[in-house]
């Protein structure tokens, strides 16, 4: 059974930075690939970032935080996070992490296998 646990989130000004993690189990971490969606009240999900399972791999970022965002994983420790920077309000959603697991890949946010976290920046 997949277990996703994220945490991290919280209150941050404009401009700064949180870390978000997500603590993986019920799976063979290693071999698939991950990634963070978010969605913020009364919007549709959004894939923010993704990273594939072999260490040194390709990445993929949502546009709207290019330069921002980075997306990395610890697969000794199951473990991916986000490390987030220079945010801004329209960064403020919940935050959750996913599995591109068999038999249906990613759930997306309203199916999400965790609870998510809160990010919410503001001033």
């Amino acid at each position: 059974q997949v277990q996703l646990v994220e945490s991290g989130g919280g209150l941050a000004q404009p401009g700064g930075s949180l870390r978000l993690s997500c603590a993986a189990s019920g799976f063979t971490f290693s071999s698939y690939a991950m990634a963070w969606f978010r969605q913020a009240p009364g919007k549709e999900c959004e894939l923010v970032a993704a990273i594939i399972s072999a260490g040194g791999g390709s990445t993929n970022y949502a546009d709207s935080v290019k330069g921002r965002f980075t997306i990395s994983r610890d697969n000794a420790k199951n473990t991916v996070y986000l490390q987030m920077n220079s945010l801004k309000p329209e960064d403020t959603a919940v935050y959750y992490c996913d599995a591109d697991t068999p038999p249906r890949g990613y759930r997306g946010c309203d199916e999400s296998w965790g609870q998510g976290t809160q990010v919410t920046v503001s001033s």
